[in-house]
């Protein structure tokens, strides 16, 4: 079983609009709704790659009883969220259907008591022991502590259980100290942890400071790795087009999915890139386009990054 921790979950919302125009009205032509949260999202690609997932969290009032009953209809996920008083957020993505562009409005979480924090703490390292792996994905939620993802990080590391930490800012450099197996950065995360654009010099720093191995999300141009087993650039035969919202999760089910099928490292960077390109062409967050992901999951070029020499 593989374990995703989203502290931050959410309702997913989609608007889609002809045309997104500041100070003006638009009329909605399509509406969807989807239980949301990075960790959500790369629970439901796992889950459609054939793995087995739970997931774990908080969830709390109106909007999280309807993100749970719609989490009870997704195959081949397990809900193992913890009840809160508060109310789960929302997010809201606009998609201008001509441009394909994607705005995105995101409400802030519940505060969580440390009662609700120290219940999630012991659900949590009962799951470790059936899990074959963990991701911790995502933003803390009002009351959760700065440090939380790494004291997550040593419990998994006791456990002996590999462990992936996609997050930013403090929750990210806190993290990192804490000797994660994979962290997953965007070029601006990873450049807030370490000052640096440039990727050789941004995923050394991140190694440096505790990281095992650090894949960092560079858009369009794909991912960049730097692992104990050498430096990769994985980058899409073209650009795709679409509702990238989703996309940096995809491609941690890719990451996470390669590790626990024991995959070598351009194997899982193929499939992450290819998961992640698909979903940008998917309506919306946590799902793929699963015959785009066939088709370019061989046509993903992974190459050893001159760099390195």
């Amino acid at each position: 079983m593989i374990l995703t921790v989203t502290p931050n979950t959410a309702l997913d919302i989609t608007y889609r609009v002809r045309s997104l125009r500041p100070h003006t009205a638009h009329r909605v032509t399509e509406v969807t709704e989807r239980p949301g949260g990075k960790g959500l999202n790369v629970a439901r690609v796992l889950a459609a790659l054939g793995h087995e997932v739970t997931v774990t969290g908080f969830a709390g009032g109106v909007t999280g009883r309807a993100l749970r009953d719609q989490l009870a209809d997704t195959p081949g996920v397990v809900d193992a969220l913890i009840p809160v008083e508060g109310t789960t957020r929302r997010t809201i993505a606009v998609v201008d259907t001509t441009t394909g562009d994607s705005t995105q409005l995101n409400e802030p979480g519940p505060q969580i008591t440390p009662a609700e924090w120290a219940a999630f703490q012991e659900a949590y390292e009962v799951l470790l022991r059936s899990a074959s792996a963990v991701a911790l994905c995502g933003s803390l939620p009002p009351g959760v502590p700065v440090g939380a993802y790494a004291g997550l990080i040593r419990a998994a590391r006791a456990a002996a259980v590999p462990v992936l930490l996609d997050t930013s800012g403090e929750p990210l450099r806190r993290g990192v100290a804490a000797r994660p197996d994979i962290v997953k950065p965007n070029a601006d995360e990873l450049a807030e942890l370490t000052g640096s654009h440039e990727p050789l010099q941004a995923t050394r720093d991140a190694r440096r400071r505790g990281a095992h191995a650090v894949v960092a999300s560079l858009g369009a141009q794909g991912l960049f790795a730097h692992t104990p087993d050498g430096l990769w650039r994985a980058t899409p035969p073209r650009r795709v087009h679409g509702n990238p919202t989703g996309a940096g999760d995809s491609a941690v089910a890719g990451l996470l999915s390669g590790l626990v099928e024991r995959l070598p490292w351009p194997e899982r960077l193929a499939r992450a890139v290819a998961l992640s390109a698909a979903t940008v062409l998917a309506p919306v967050a946590g799902e793929f386009d699963r015959s785009a992901y066939e088709t370019l999951l061989d046509q993903i070029a992974v190459t050893v990054d001159a760099t390195a020499a």
